[in-house]
C-alpha cells in the first residue's frame, strides 16, 4: 500500500509539471470558474486494510489429529530414557502409526468428542494406540478386551455386560464410556494427577498407592517417574507421552500420519428389537464384516434377546437401513438360548416359550426330539411376526434382491460332509451351517437341499461373527497351570494347545514357559 501511495504522488507531480509547459485552453466566460480548492486537489490518503489472521479452534480443524494436538497438555520429558526409547521406536516404525490411523478412522472423532466432554487432557484420546493399536478385537493374555483393554471384573464394575451374546468391553460406545468413567474415578482418587491415574489404569490403584506410600516413607519423590512399579506400567505412561510427542511434532520428525476427517463418521441407530445382524447389514447395504467391524461387541449372529440392540452405522448408510427396516414393518426376531434341564421335552419347551416344536427343531436342525441335559438349544419365539422363519425368509429375500450374492441350492450326495461341501463351494463350514440353520455337528442326509450364497453373498451372511475373530496371544505358564486349565480359560481344546506349541500331551508345563494361544474373542466373554 505504501508503494502505491508514493507512485500516485509522483504521477500527480508529473501532471502538474506538464501543465506548466503547455498552453492552457481558453475558459469560456459564461462558465463559472472552479473553486480554488479543487484546482489542485490533494489525493485522499486511504488507510491500508490489514487482514487479521483467523485462528481456527480445535473443533474447527479439518483433521482430527490437529484437533487433538491443539489440546495436548501433558509435559513430555524428552530426556527421560523410557520416553526417548518409545519416541525413537515410533519414528523407526512409521508404518505402525499409519496402520493405527487406518484402524482409528471410524472411531477417533467419536472418542475425541467424548474426551472433550469430560474435560480430560486430550492425551486420553490417544490411549487406545497404547492399549490396543486401535484394534477393536484386541485381546490380551490377561483377558483384557477391546480398544480400551478392559478386564472382565473391571468391565462388570463399570456396567459393561459380558455374556454369550454380547461383550460390552468391545462395544465402541459402551467401552469408551466405561473406560472414561474409570479414568475419571482414578484421577479423582489421585487428586488430579493424571500420570498416577494412568499408571493405576494399567496396574490397579492399590499398587500405585503403595508405591507412593513407600517413597514417602523413604523420603523420595512421589512423581510417576520416581515410583517403583512393574516394568509394564513403568513403560506404559512413557509410551503414551512418546506417542503424543510424535503425533504433535510429526512434521518436524518427517513423519506422515494419514489424516482423519474432523467430522462425524458413525451414527447410532436403535432398532428396538432383536436383530439378525446379517439382515441389518443387508438393510444398510453393507457386508457382514463391515457391520461387525463397527459393532464388535456382538459375539453371535444376532443381538441379544433382552438387548442391547443398538447399531453403529456409517452416517451415509443410516437412511438405507431405516428405509428398508421400515419396509419390513420394523420386524426383528425373538430367539433365546436355553440350557436343557433334566425332564425337559420339546413339547414342554414349546408351550413354555409360546412357540412350536417344528420351529425349535428347524432352528437346531434336529431330526429327533431327544434332548440331552446340559446342551443348549436356540428357541425361536413365535408370535407378533418375530419368528425365526420370517427372519430367515427376509434375509434370503434381501440377499437376492439387493445384490449380496447369487443364491443357489446344493443337493447332498452320498459321502458328502459339511466340510467337503463348504470347500467345494468356496465357503466356510460356519457359513454353510448358518445359512441352513445347522450346527457343525449336524448330520446331513442324501437328497437334502442346502442353500449356498456365492463368494459375494458370503460377505453378507450370518457367518462373520459365527466364524469367530481370532487373536493370537502369548500366555506365560504359572505355577499350578495345566493344559486342561489353560484350555478351559481360553475356550480352546487341549489338542489345539498341543498342536500350536508342538507339545508332548503327556509332558509337564514349566512356570514361566510361554504358550501360543489362538483365541476366538467372541467365545471368551462368558
Amino acid at each position: 500500500m505504501k508503494t502505491r501511495l508514493i507512485l500516485a504522488s509522483a504521477l500527480l507531480l508529473a501532471g502538474c509539471q506538464l501543465s506548466n509547459d503547455t498552453v492552457e485552453p481558453e475558459v469560456p466566460t459564461n462558465v463559472p470558474a472552479p473553486e480554488a480548492e479543487t484546482a489542485h486537489k490533494v489525493p485522499e490518503i486511504v488507510e491500508p486494510i490489514i487482514e487479521e489472521e483467523v485462528v481456527l479452534t480445535p473443533q474447527e480443524q479439518e483433521d482430527v489429529w490437529d484437533r487433538i494436538v491443539m489440546q495436548l497438555t501433558m509435559e513430555v520429558p524428552l530426556d527421560n530414557e523410557r520416553v526417548a526409547y518409545y519416541r525413537d521406536w515410533y519414528l523407526k516404525h512409521p508404518t505402525h502409526l499409519k496402520t493405527v490411523a487406518q484402524r482409528a478412522e471410524p472411531f477417533l472423532f467419536y472418542i475425541t468428542e467424548e474426551v472433550e466432554k469430560r474435560g480430560f487432557p486430550l492425551e486420553i484420546a490417544l490411549l487406545p494406540i497404547v492399549e490396543s493399536s486401535f484394534d477393536q478385537f484386541a485381546y490380551s493374555h490377561g483377558r483384557a478386551a477391546g480398544l480400551w483393554q478392559i478386564t472382565p471384573p473391571t468391565g462388570r464394575t463399570f456396567g459393561l455386560e459380558q455374556n454369550w451374546w454380547y461383550d460390552g468391553r468391545r462395544d465402541i460406545v459402551e467401552s469408551t464410556r466405561g473406560a472414561l468413567d474409570l479414568l475419571d474415578y482414578l484421577q479423582k482418587k489421585f487428586d488430579g494427577n493424571w500420570l498416577h491415574a494412568l499408571a493405576a489404569y494399567n496396574t490397579g490403584e492399590g499398587r500405585v498407592f503403595r508405591a507412593i506410600r513407600n517413597n514417602r516413607a523413604d523420603g523420595k519423590p512421589t512423581d510417576f517417574f520416581a515410583l517403583s512399579l512393574p516394568r509394564e506400567t513403568s513403560d506404559y505412561v512413557p509410551k503414551l507421552l512418546a506417542v503424543a510427542d510424535v503425533i504433535a511434532n510429526a512434521d518436524e520428525y518427517g513423519l506422515t500420519i494419514p489424516e482423519i476427517a474432523n467430522t462425524p463418521v458413525l451414527e447410532q441407530v436403535q432398532p428396538g428389537v432383536q436383530m439378525d445382524l446379517a439382515l441389518a447389514a443387508s438393510f444398510a447395504g453393507m457386508t457382514m464384516q463391515e457391520l461387525q467391524s463397527l459393532n464388535p461387541g456382538y459375539n453371535q449372529w444376532a443381538t441379544a434377546p433382552e438387548g442391547p440392540h443398538t447399531l453403529l452405522l456409517p452416517v451415509d448408510k443410516v437412511e438405507s437401513f431405516e428405509t428398508k427396516f421400515a419396509a419390513n414393518d420394523r420386524r426383528g426376531m425373538n430367539v433365546i438360548r436355553y440350557q436343557i434341564q433334566s425332564g425337559d421335552t420339546l413339547s414342554g419347551l414349546a408351550r413354555k416359550h409360546n412357540t412350536r416344536v417344528d420351529l425349535i427343531m428347524e432352528a437346531n436342525d434336529m431330526t429327533s426330539s431327544a434332548l440331552r441335559e446340559g446342551r443348549y438349544l436356540m428357541i425361536p419365539i413365535a408370535g407378533d411376526g418375530n419368528s425365526w422363519s420370517e427372519s430367515r425368509a427376509a434375509l434370503a429375500q434381501s440377499q437376492n434382491t439387493h445384490g449380496n450374492g447369487q443364491r443357489s441350492e446344493y443337493v447332498v450326495q452320498s459321502g458328502d460332509t459339511l466340510s467337503g461341501i463348504a470347500q467345494s463351494q468356496g465357503v466356510t463350514v460356519k457359513e454353510l451351517t448358518r445359512w441352513n440353520g445347522l450346527s457343525t455337528t449336524s448330520t446331513i442326509r442324501v437328497g437334502q437341499k442346502l442353500t449356498i450364497f456365492g463368494a459375494n453373498g458370503s460377505q453378507a451372511s450370518h457367518s462373520s461373527s459365527s466364524n469367530g475373530i481370532i487373536r493370537t496371544i502369548r500366555y506365560e505358564v504359572r505355577s499350578g497351570d495345566s493344559l486342561s486349565t489353560i484350555a478351559q480359560q481360553f475356550k480352546v481344546t487341549i489338542s489345539d494347545l498341543v498342536e500350536w506349541n508342538d507339545l508332548d500331551v503327556n509332558g509337564y508345563l514349566r512356570p514361566g514357559q510361554t504358550l501360543k494361544v489362538n483365541v476366538d474373542v467372541t467365545r471368551v466373554s462368558s
